[in-house]
């Protein structure tokens, strides 16, 4: 029985990434075309294959885990094909349709998480922002080859990307179709990789990008950088990416959607006789009047100055007003507040003080 996990060199509890990096290690090191000469580089090579086929498939790999081998009927008559008899179909029947496997393939999307303050969320603004990503490699273009040279047209199955087998049974002559384990099926072989890019013909490179944030973004939205992602393989088409936005907390103020929320101080005198206080807002203080007798925890709303929404409209500033009881009266302070109390009928009966309190009022 083949011992996968030995065959990629990791633990048997190596996560996907690692047993992806193994696999992408190994192949490049025991590639045919790296280890030219050698015998054994075609057999280890389609043993690292195998070993990665079924480890980097979760259901395979629990499969073996639990077995010691994988039966592939399940999982290819997912994919469309006919399990352990799908050779003997290829034998009767010519072969499979062949899977382009040199087509081109659409590059990855990326993401960049950028953060924001509330005012640059409110006005808008243009970040600067650097990303790497897997480009075109500028030293091979894109090819793979390390310049001066180009991949070559593969002598096993002369460009085809496929091998014809011709067996004879008891059934006559059948002749079966199977990808080339030269070339991988791209018909193409690369004699003199490129050393930037090891033959991918990709390279990690970083980039500046320029990122336009319209008004009244809010975390959790995103914006569509069409074609800033990963470069295709072969030719392929750029992926996307996806800047993630994320506004900061705020000292002032709270936002719950497109409206604001903060709390101004007042005085008791304020409060009874009414007053034009300072409002914050995030284009500054503004004058509010605030109507006589207005009670603690009342709210003011400022229409307008909230945040806007990105298709329009602005929200409102919703102000909580907090009456503060002072603590450091005065003996005038105190006087008048009970002459005042005196005039509206109350009667306030001092409260004494503990010794303990008059002890630390001595101490202070």
């Amino acid at each position: 029985m083949r011992d996968y996990y030995a065959a990629l060199g990791v633990e048997r509890t190596a996560s996907q990434d690692e047993i992806k990096q193994a696999f992408r290690r190994l192949a490049r090191e025991h590639h045919p075309d790296v280890k030219q000469g050698d015998p054994q580089a075609d057999e280890r090579f389609k043993e690292i294959n195998e070993a990665y086929q079924v480890l980097s498939d979760p259901e395979r790999r629990a499969q073996y885990d639990r077995f010691g081998t994988v039966q592939p009927f399940g999982a290819d008559l997912r994919e469309g094909g006919f399990g352990p008899f799908e050779d003997i179909f290829d034998m009767f029947f010519g072969g499979r349709r062949r899977v382009a496997r040199d087509a081109p393939e659409r590059g990855a999307d990326l993401r960049y998480d950028l953060a924001l303050t509330l005012e640059e969320a409110a006005s808008g603004v243009e970040k600067s922002i650097e990303i790497t990503r897997a480009d075109t490699c500028p030293s091979c273009f894109g090819t793979g080859a390390e310049r001066g040279s180009a991949p070559e047209t593969c002598s096993t199955c002369r460009g085809a990307g496929e091998v014809r087998y011709s067996q004879r049974t008891v059934f006559g002559s059948f002749t079966q179709i199977g990808t080339c384990s030269t070339c991988g099926g791209t018909g193409k072989v690369i004699r003199n990789p490129c050393r930037n890019c090891g033959g991918s013909g990709r390279a990690e490179l970083a980039r500046s990008l320029s990122v336009k944030v319209p008004p009244g973004v809010d975390t959790g939205m995103r914006l569509r950088l069409a074609g800033e992602g990963e470069s295709g393989a072969r030719g392929g088409e750029l992926g996307d990416l996806y800047v993630f936005v994320h506004v900061r907390p705020h000292p002032v103020f709270e936002r719950r959607g497109r409206d604001l929320y903060t709390t101004v101080p007042l005085s008791i005198a304020q409060a009874a006789l009414g007053d034009e206080v300072e409002i914050p807002t995030l284009d500054g203080p503004v004058p509010h009047p605030v109507p006589a007798g207005v009670q603690p925890g009342s709210t003011l709303t400022v229409k307008g100055k909230g945040m806007p929404h990105p298709r329009g409209g602005r929200g409102n500033l919703h102000v909580r007003l907090d009456v503060r009881v002072p603590t450091d009266l005065s003996q005038e302070e105190r006087k008048a507040l009970l002459q005042f109390a005196k005039l509206r009928g109350e009667q306030i009966k001092p409260v004494r003080k503990k010794l303990s309190d008059k002890v630390k009022d001595l101490l202070q």
